[in-house]
């Protein structure tokens, strides 16, 4: 190692740069992340990247899930045609 450095043409920041990604700070409850953490230590991935993707697939649904209003509404009308 030398004992002084050039760093007249350093810059700051990330190492890596994160094209078409923005960096925020959001709040999670612990059980959410320790879970995401768990799950992308079994995949071999990055529990951020795990929650980055689950997000995705989540946009990407053309549908809205199913709400327990309609959920039931189905049910009445299967059960009365049965």
């Amino acid at each position: 190692m030398k004992t002084e450095y050039d760093m007249t043409h350093a810059k700051r920041g990330a190492v890596v740069s994160a094209a078409g990604k923005t960096r925020i700070t959001i709040y999670l409850d612990d059980s959410v992340v320790e879970e995401f953490r768990r799950r992308a230590e079994q995949a071999g991935k990055g529990y951020q990247t795990l929650i980055n993707e689950t997000l995705a697939t989540a946009l990407a649904k053309d549908e809205m899930p199913v709400t327990v209003n309609a959920l039931r509404q189905i049910l009445r009308e299967e059960l009365h045609a049965a």
